[in-house]
C-alpha cells in the first residue's frame, strides 16, 4: 500500500524512519574544505531507460552499453552503512563537522528535533550515515572514501543480493580520501580496474552508488576535465565529470565506456548541498597505491619536497621572462628539506617533474604526494631567465609536516611602483629569522594596487636580494613592464607581481 505524505511534519517523520540521521556521504566543495553529507537509506533505483540506447542518428559513434556495464558490475557495488556517537557540543566548534539534514528539516519547519533536550543538545548523540563502495577482490576487499567511514564505530557492507557483513576498516588515508575495508566472505563479484591515462575529456562515464540511500542507482555523463586541483588540501588530481553525484554516492565507482573502474566518486561542487553539474572522482591509480600500502603496512606514506609554492599569473610570467604563465613558483624553501638539499631557491619556477608538466601550482603537490618517500625525482626549473635541471630525493611528509601552498592570491595593478622603505636593524632581522631585507613602511601607486602592505618585509626584487635602497631603485629601473616582489608577511614568503606603467 502506498503512503501519501501530506504535511511537512509527516515528510520529516518519514525521512527519519528511513534513516535520515546520517553523517557521511558525497563530499561538498565550496569555499572551504570538502565535507561529508548525510544520506537517508531507502530502496534500490532503476537506471533510466534512455541510457540503454546504443546508437545515435547525429553521431557516427555508438553510445556505450550502459545496461551491459550495469548488469556486469552492479553486483560488485555495495552499500555502506556506518554508525557511531558524536559529541553535539564539540561539533559546534568543528568547522569540518558534517551538517545533519534531519536537524535542518526540523529547524526549517519549527519542530523540536527528537533526542535534543532543553540544554541545546549537549552530550553524545548517535549518528548514522551511508555511502557506497566496490569490491576489488573475491575474498572481500572493498574500496570506498575515507570520509565515509570517518569516526565510525560500526561499518556494515550490504550486497545487491541483500546479504550484510560487518566490515573491518583496514586503513584510511584522509589526504587522498581513500579507505580499504575487509568483509569475511568468499567468491564475491568484483569490478575490473582501468586506467585514467587512456581516459579522455569528453568520454562517457557511468557511476553506480546509493544517492540518498537509493541503492545501486545508475547515472551517466562525460568527463569534463582531468587533473583538477580542489581547494581542500587533498593533493589529488581529480577527474571532473557532469555525472549526477549526490550524498550517498561517495565511495562508489566511476566506470569508463569499457566497464572499467577509473575513479572513486568523492566530492561535488555545490552551493545548495545537492548536485549542480560538477562532480569529482579520485583517479583509480591513486586509490590502488593507497590500497597497496595499507595492505602491506597498515598505513599510507606521502612524499615531501619542502617548498611553499604559488600560482604564476601573467604578470609574474612577464617578470620572470616566461613564455607562458605556467608552473609552480617557489615562494619559500624549508631549511634542511629535500628541496633545500637539491638547491632549489626562492624565485625558481618549477615547470616539470620527471617529465610531467607543471601547469598550475597545485600540480606539484599532487605529484609529490603520490610518490613514495626516498624517490629520486628530476625537476626542470626556470631561474633568472634560463632553464636548469635539479635532482631531489623526496622525504617523508609524516616526519616534517606537509607541502604547503601559499594561500595569498597575488593581485596585479597598474601604475608606478611606490614604496617607502627602511633597512631592518639586526634585532629585527633576528626576530624575523632573515638576513637583510627592507621594511615596507608605506605603499602607494602600483605597489599598493598590487597588494603590497605596510609592515611587509621586502626580500627581493625580480630575484635580486633587497639589501639596500640603491639596489631596489636599480632593480626597478631595469625592470620592464612588470616585476615580482618577494615579501615576508606574517612569517610566510610570497611573491607579489607588480605591473608598472
Amino acid at each position: 500500500m502506498n503512503t501519501v505524505i501530506s504535511t511537512p511534519r509527516q515528510l520529516i517523520l518519514a525521512l527519519l524512519a528511513a534513516g535520515a540521521l546520517g553523517a557521511t556521504g558525497a563530499g561538498l566543495v565550496s569555499q572551504r574544505p570538502a565535507q561529508a553529507l548525510p544520506t537517508p537509506a531507502t530502496t534500490p533505483a532503476v537506471a533510466p531507460a534512455a541510457a540503454v540506447s546504443t546508437t545515435s542518428a547525429e553521431s557516427p559513434q555508438a553510445l556505450p552499453g550502459f545496461a551491459r556495464i550495469t548488469a556486469e558490475n552492479g553486483p560488485a557495488v555495495v552499500n555502506i552503512s556506518v554508525s557511531g556517537m558524536r559529541q553535539v557540543a564539540d561539533d559546534a566548534d568543528d568547522e569540518d563537522a558534517a551538517p545533519d539534514p534531519a536537524q535542518e528539516f526540523f529547524r526549517r519547519f519549527g519542530i523540536r528535533p527528537p533526542g535534543m533536550g532543553g540544554q541545546g543538545g549537549q552530550g553524545a548523540t548517535p549518528v548514522r550515515g551511508q555511502g557506497s563502495g566496490f569490491i576489488v577482490s573475491p575474498d572481500g576487499l572493498v574500496l570506498t572514501n575515507a570520509h565515509v567511514v570517518k569516526g565510525a564505530q560500526e561499518v556494515t557492507v550490504k550486497l545487491t543480493d541483500r546479504r550484510e557483513f560487518r566490515a573491518k576498516v583496514l586503513g584510511a588515508d584522509p589526504k587522498t580520501d581513500v579507505a580499504v575495508l575487509k568483509i569475511d566472505a568468499h567468491g564475491l563479484p568484483t569490478v575490473r580496474l582501468g586506467s585514467t591515462r587512456t581516459l579522455n575529456v569528453g568520454e562517457w562515464v557511468l557511476a553506480i552508488g546509493s544517492p540518498f540511500g537509493f541503492e545501486n542507482s545508475v547515472t551517466a555523463g562525460v568527463v569534463s576535465a582531468k587533473g583538477r586541483n580542489l581547494p581542500d588540501d587533498s593533493a589529488v588530481p581529480f577527474i571532473q565529470t557532469d555525472v549526477a553525484v549526490n550524498p550517498g554516492n561517495s565511495g562508489g565507482p566511476l566506470f569508463n565506456a569499457r566497464g572499467e573502474v577509473v575513479g572513486i566518486n568523492s566530492q561535488i561542487y555545490s552551493r545548495s548541498g545537492g548536485y549542480q553539474g560538477l562532480s569529482f572522482a579520485i583517479p583509480i591509480e591513486v586509490a590502488q597505491r593507497v590500497q597497496q600500502q595499507i595492505q602491506a603496512t597498515g598505513k599510507v606514506q606521502h612524499a615531501r619536497l619542502g617548498v611553499t609554492v604559488q600560482e604564476v599569473n601573467q604578470t609574474l610570467a612577464d617578470s620572470f621572462g616566461l613564455d607562458k604563465p605556467q608552473g609552480a613558483l617557489v615562494a619559500e624553501v624549508q631549511k634542511g628539506s629535500p628541496a633545500d638539499q637539491a638547491g632549489l631557491q626562492s624565485g625558481d619556477v618549477i615547470r616539470s617533474l620527471d617529465g610531467q608538466a607543471i601547469v598550475a601550482s597545485g600540480d606539484l603537490p599532487a605529484l609529490i604526494s603520490q610518490a613514495a618517500p626516498g624517490t629520486r625525482v628530476q625537476l626542470q626549473v626556470w631561474r633568472k631567465g634560463r632553464s636548469e635541471t635539479l635532482n631531489a630525493t623526496l622525504g617523508d611528509a609524516s616526519q616534517a609536516g606537509r607541502n604547503a601552498q601559499a594561500s595569498a592570491e597575488p593581485k596585479a595593478g597598474q601604475g608606478r611602483l611606490g614604496l617607502a622603505l627602511r633597512p631592518l636593524d639586526r634585532e629585527e632581522q633576528r626576530q624575523a629569522g632573515i638576513e637583510g631585507g627592507l621594511l615596507i613602511e608605506q605603499t602607494s601607486g602600483a605597489a599598493a594596487r598590487a597588494g603590497v602592505q605596510p609592515g611587509d618585509v621586502l626580500l627581493a626584487v625580480n630575484g635580486s636580494p633587497a639589501r639596500s635602497l640603491p639596489q631596489v631603485r636599480e632593480a626597478v629601473a631595469q625592470a620592464g613592464k612588470s616585476l615580482a616582489l618577494l615579501v615576508l608577511r606574517d612569517g610566510s614568503r610570497i611573491f607579489v607581481p607588480v605591473r608598472l606603467g
